[in-house]
């Protein structure tokens, strides 16, 4: 495949030419909203006046409860608890920065003037904010109408758990903590909403916009055919934030409704970290059936995911995004799992790099640790004991990994990253009074998700028949115009990724095109893209799925081309090639230009033959049949493919300061077939620095009383370039997928799952001699201070 010398996206990105939502102005007469926030974590609404708002000068409109109780229907759930979400609060605000009225005016400053003259009675309530806190019977009821703050509780067993465990000669348990992070993109929220006559249009920087159309049309209590979502072909970062439910979609568009005028909406960072979405806190024990010699032969697993004050959708997918390689990538025959999702007085979750993966991963490799230090053997070698050795895998909750050489992943990244080296280091450390340790993570990394994941949330005698979810489908439309130009139309919105630029070089190369002669172009626009509600870019589907359906819509135009070429060389279309622009007949040695076969279909189609295809402009679908929806036995393969990432990280801890420093990072992928190794190389590089954030710096923080106390960059710390610059070694394999065309599997998110965990586990390495336990993150100085004076203290 011919490359371009840089990405096709980059020269309009650094010359400032890109067109953020922002940048857009899509409709004459836009207002401006600004929106009224709880200050309380938890408080009844007496009562709200807006008089003196909505007399303010320069203000359209002001919506508040009333409003949106007569308009709004709650947003649709993944289970039958009844906690009903709308986009604001109407009776109850739950949580610190929950909309409660939006202002619509002239411009910003004279809505945010307005806002101050709204003037909201509440009643304080008691709170909730600690995850296990949540689940006793003593705690104040966030939806009294539920009965319990527990949103979801679900177990499952597969395999002879019990009796594994019955057998097992050690018995290894661990309790562990994930921190809820985020993703801080460049861009905040933003939405632009108009309420015509015939149709709610609206422009919003959502990545998933499939899934925002039927829940906000369905709110909003329109036709889906009448709810219409664009979104700019730029976007300034996302990391799944942007893919998760944007209630200001819907709150925009009644806002719109009662201004009679489009009205924009743009989020400042306070308001996005105060109340857009991270990923989900958890709590969550692990146990493993281990025989003597190390061999895992089963586990138990206890998943305690804070939802926040709803659950909104896609939750409680974070518990269920990685169900399929819950395993991880150690051939475990049984597991037992119990699943929950509880409400707590916090902004809501959804989805963040990794979404699942990370906190699985913390738990899990941190187990692996243990069951080394219970067996006396070493890091590496138990997991090499337990790795998956053979392809195509089936894992006992119904994953189906589709390719991998797990050891000599985890070989590469000993030798490269030079794990003996780093060991002879931590001695010399140790001698100089020095903390110094060594992690590793081996994670298996998901990508292209099969939505039939979100079933497992509910029972499965419950499941409707006949309305199962699956499916990892995506459309690309492909077309060739009147001078043999390719044009492929996308609708996976990028973050950074560079979709145009591999969608071009493989359509090109499918073709046997110069890449100069093929045109990617991104537009989400929902009432002319191609899509089904599985269509997006999140959970790494551009590799496995879009560059599939690009291979599927450019090889249906080739057969029309070929029916053109027929006419030409005077031969039939069967067997004719396409290469160097050309289209030749391989037993004559004839040719003629592709733009000249494309000619006849646009200049002369009666010459065609009999029966031949006549279209220059078709869709081509991705449909992978391993995407299928949850067995009544509650087993799924949540994912169409399954990469691979094998971890190292040294770190060296002062022991005057208790500065934590990054000696090294080794990291191996196994992505398989490799579509462009620059973009995989960035995707490598901001999966580690993301994970870094969420290891050593990030967390959402609240105090007992509820109140954000991470709400601003001064307090929520974010890695930069000074802390990146640690030693790196990367490398690759490629064990590419049976299971797509090209062979390719997703690549970014691996090491945003893997690293946290690498890190906490050199960590306790380092710390292991002064008897420190490691169980949850970030991991800092500070935080180190705090457990060497516990142990001391206990001691």
């Amino acid at each position: 495949m011919s490359r371009a010398p840089a990405r096709d996206e980059d020269a309009a990105l650094v010359t400032g030419a890109a067109r953020f939502l922002d940048d857009l102005d899509p409709l004459p007469g836009t207002l401006v909203a600004a929106v009224v926030r709880s200050p309380h974590p938890h408080a009844r609404i007496r009562s709200v006046d807006l008089e003196a708002a909505r007399a303010h000068p320069g203000v359209a409109a002001v919506i508040g409860p009333d409003e949106v109780r007569a308009a709004v229907r709650p947003f649709p759930l993944s289970t039958s608890t009844p906690m009903p979400y709308l986009p604001s609060a109407v009776d109850v605000a739950r949580y610190v920065g929950e909309p409660v009225a939006v202002v619509v005016a002239s411009d910003r400053y004279v809505a945010e003037d307005a806002c101050e003259l709204v003037e909201v009675d509440y009643e304080p309530l008691d709170v909730v904010v600690d995850t296990r806190a949540a689940l006793t019977d003593e705690a104040v009821l966030l939806h009294p109408e539920a009965g319990t703050n527990i949103a979801t509780d679900r177990t499952f067993s597969f395999g002879d758990v019990d009796g594994a465990f019955e057998r097992a000669d050690h018995v290894v348990r661990g309790e562990y903590t994930f921190p809820r992070y985020s993703s801080v993109p460049m861009e905040c929220y933003g939405v632009v909403a108009h309420w015509g006559v015939e149709t709610v249009e609206v422009w919003a920087n959502f990545h998933g916009p499939f899934t925002m159309v039927p829940v906000a049309a369905g709110a909003l209590g329109v036709p889906v055919s009448r709810f219409r979502l664009h979104v700019p072909a730029d976007i300034g970062g996302s990391f799944g934030i942007k893919s998760g439910i944007y209630p200001y979609v819907v709150l925009m568009a009644l806002a719109s409704r009662h201004a009679g005028r489009p009205v924009r909406w743009t989020e400042d960072r306070v308001e996005h970290l105060l109340a857009s979405s991270s990923g989900a806190g958890r709590v969550m024990a692990f146990e493993a059936a281990v025989s003597s010699g190390g061999a895992v032969e089963a586990l138990r697993v206890d998943l305690v995911d804070d939802v926040g004050a709803y659950l909104r959708p896609p939750e409680p997918s974070t518990l269920y995004r990685c169900f399929g390689n819950i395993t991880g990538a150690y051939d475990v025959p049984a597991v037992g799992i119990r699943a929950r999702a509880v409400v707590t007085n916090r902004a809501p979750t959804g989805l963040n790099r990794g979404f699942g993966g990370q906190q699985l991963y913390f738990g899990l490799e941190r187990l692996m640790d243990a069951v080394a230090a219970r067996t006396g053997l070493d890091v590496a070698e138990v997991r090499r004991r337990n790795l998956v050795r053979s392809f195509p895998h089936r894992t006992p909750t119904g994953g189906l990994y589709d390719s991998g050489d797990y050891p000599g992943a985890l070989d590469l990244l000993l030798a490269k990253g030079g794990y003996d080296e780093l060991r002879s280091r931590q001695v010399q450390a140790r001698a100089e009074g020095a903390y110094y340790g060594v992690g590793l993570a081996l994670v298996v990394d998901p990508s292209g998700t099969n939505i039939g994941y979100v079933g497992l949330a509910t029972p499965a005698p419950e499941r409707k028949p006949g309305r199962d979810k699956s499916g990892s489908t995506e459309i690309v439309r492909a077309s060739v115009d009147l001078q043999g130009v390719v044009t492929v139309l996308l609708g996976s919105v990028p973050q950074g990724q560079g979709h145009a630029t591999v969608a071009r070089r493989v359509a090109a190369a499918r073709l046997g095109l110069p890449v100069e002669q093929v045109r990617a172009v991104v537009d989400m626009d929902t009432a002319s893209t191609p899509w089904t509600v599985t269509s997006g870019s999140y959970s790494s589907r551009f590799a496995p799925l879009v560059t599939s359906a690009v291979v599927a819509a450019v090889d249906r135009l080739a057969e029309t081309v070929w029916a053109g070429a027929s006419v030409l060389l005077g031969v039939p279309p069967e067997g004719l090639e396409l290469a160097d622009g050309s289209v030749r007949d391989p037993a004559s040695g004839a040719s003629c230009l592709f733009r000249h076969a494309a000619g006849v279909v646009h200049w002369d189609p009666g010459s065609l033959p009999a029966g031949a295809p006549a279209r220059l402009a078709t869709e081509g679908e991705f449909v992978p049949p391993e995407a299928v929806a949850a067995t009544a036995e509650d087993r799924i393969n949540s994912s169409l493919c399954y990469g691979f990432v094998a971890e190292m990280v040294g770190v060296r801890i002062d022991p005057d300061t208790l500065v934590v420093t990054l000696d090294r990072v080794a990291t191996v992928h196994d992505a398989g077939t490799i579509l462009d190794p620059v973009l995989l190389e960035g995707q490598v590089l901001g999966a580690l620095v993301h994970g870094l954030g969420g290891a050593a710096y990030e967390e959402f923080r609240y105090s007992p009383a509820g109140q954000p106390t991470s709400a601003t960059f001064l307090d929520y710390l974010c890695p930069t370039s000074a802390e990146t610059a640690f030693d790196l070694v990367s490398d690759h394999v490629s064990s590419p997928s049976p299971l797509t065309p090209l062979g390719a599997k997703g690549c970014g998110e691996g090491s945003s799952m893997s690293l946290p965990v690498a890190y906490a586990n050199a960590v306790a390495d380092a710390l292991a001699p002064a008897g420190v336990a490691i169980d949850s993150l970030p991991l800092h100085g500070s935080v180190i201070h705090e457990l060497l004076c516990e142990r001391t203290s206990g001691l």
